[in-house]
């Protein structure tokens, strides 16, 4: 059993590497990097902009939501 594993993982491995060559220079590499690209910026700007949003609205909860005492 323990034979049968090794040989699984060598092959496991052995793809991987097949997958990594093939994405780095198969057909569409270039657009798969642009797209990563563009993900991660959109994850970013969703990012700062969910922390920008929760910080004005904690300072509008803790200013006294406008009204005047």
């Amino acid at each position: 059993m323990e034979f049968n594993e090794k040989i699984k993982a060598e092959l496991e491995g052995r793809i991987q590497v097949l997958e990594n060559i093939i994405e780095e220079k198969g057909l569409g590499s270039t657009h798969l990097k642009k797209a990563k690209n563009v993900q991660r910026n959109v994850n970013l700007a969703v990012f700062v902009g969910g922390l920008v949003t929760i910080a004005g609205i904690t300072f509008w909860a803790l200013s006294g939501n406008g009204e005047d005492d």
